[in-house]
């Protein structure tokens, strides 16, 4: 809760006029507690598990209806359904309303041990962009190794094994698994923060761009278009749609954001081994199409 009564005893005490955002922040939140808003986080997931699938829906549904968007479908042979798609929404609220929810509610006291503030004055652009940078690694990092414990046979089969039964993922099934791995995959999400505190603000937004980014990297699209390309080391959906292929018996990319801890482990080589054939095949066949396309018929 902020500690002034007015915007002007909080410039007062600040030394400056308050910007515009915390103009709005500070009518917002002068009155609420900070549990109050720290369960926004509640609203935004639900909104981002909602939301943020729906334009890989209508893109699914696009390419099984006329074609379209075949050529950046990583897996084109599979087809989901509306029904299938909405089955996987329904699965995933149930787990949002029974762990995801309340987990948020119950949580808050660590919150409040790592020092997350909610006060004035807000965070700047320049102060979390390295915040989240740090979190996203700090996130990849230890969700890697929580991941190839998951691909143990204990792991796998008690598990893991919920959130591969799409072995061609879909949008909404990023955040489809097991209680337990919710759970669990909880500790790396709050690994950064818990190391680096920032604002409510920057932990909103790193929840939400975490939640955001496994959505895109479970989408079965490579879009050449995407944004994520220009990431150095990013994995991005093309590599870890693989991981899923594979499933049970996949022993290569973990990684949950960035790529090089499958590098420096060792744990892509299936991968690349499979993409380098792929090119060879490719590079084979253009080559065949050109002979072919050069003998002329008396």
């Amino acid at each position: 809760m902020i500690p002034y009564v007015t915007v002007e005893e909080a410039s007062f005490a600040l030394g400056r006029n308050l910007t515009w955002l915390e103009t709005v922040w500070f009518d917002y939140s002068a009155t609420k507690s900070d549990y109050y808003l720290y369960c926004h986080n509640i609203l935004f997931l639900f909104l981002v598990f909602s939301l943020a699938p729906l334009p890989l829906v209508l893109v699914e549904l696009a390419r099984s209806a006329s074609g379209w968007f075949d050529r950046y479908k990583i897996q084109p042979k599979v087809n989901y359904s509306l029904s299938d798609m909405f089955g996987c929404y329904k699965d995933v609220m149930k787990m949002f309303i029974l762990v995801v929810g309340p987990l948020q509610l119950v949580s808050y006291p660590s919150i409040q041990m790592i020092g997350i503030r909610s006060g004035l004055p807000l965070p700047t652009f320049s102060e979390m962009l390295p915040q989240l940078f740090v979190y996203f690694l700090i996130e990849d990092y230890t969700n890697y190794w929580v991941h190839r414990f998951f691909h143990s046979k204990w792991g796998y089969e008690n598990i893991h094994r919920v959130h591969h039964e799409y072995t061609a993922p879909i949008g909404y099934a990023a955040p489809y698994a097991h209680w337990a791995e919710v759970l669990l995959l909880g500790i790396p999400t709050f690994m950064g923060p818990a190391i680096a505190p920032g604002h409510m603000i920057t932990f909103w937004l790193w929840i939400a761009l975490r939640q955001i980014e496994a959505i895109e990297t479970h989408s079965g699209y490579d879009f050449p278009w995407s944004p994520t390309k220009y990431i150095p080391f990013y994995g991005g959906a093309e590599y870890h749609d693989y991981h899923h292929y594979v499933g049970g018996q996949s022993h290569s990319n973990f990684a949950s954001v960035f790529t090089y801890c499958d590098y420096i482990y060792g744990t892509d080589k299936g991968y690349r081994f499979q993409k380098k054939l792929l090119e060879q095949i490719k590079e084979s066949s253009k080559k065949s199409n050109k002979q072919n396309g050069g003998i002329k018929s008396d």
